[in-house]
């Protein structure tokens, strides 16, 4: 999930460079969106190795 942030991050600021703001929005969302799952799925995962 962190590639799949990263790279949509990397998406948008070429798309913001280039000119494209509605691709550079949308990506920014989608980057925005795996890495907030990516994180919860990062903290489920590490309470349920401890018990």
């Amino acid at each position: 999930m962190f590639r799949w942030a990263i790279i949509f991050a990397v998406i948008a600021l070429i798309a913001s460079f280039l000119g494209f703001g509605g691709v550079a929005g949308l990506s920014q969302d989608f980057a925005y969106i795996f890495l907030v799952i990516a994180v919860i799925l990062f903290i489920v995962s590490f309470i349920s190795r401890r018990t």
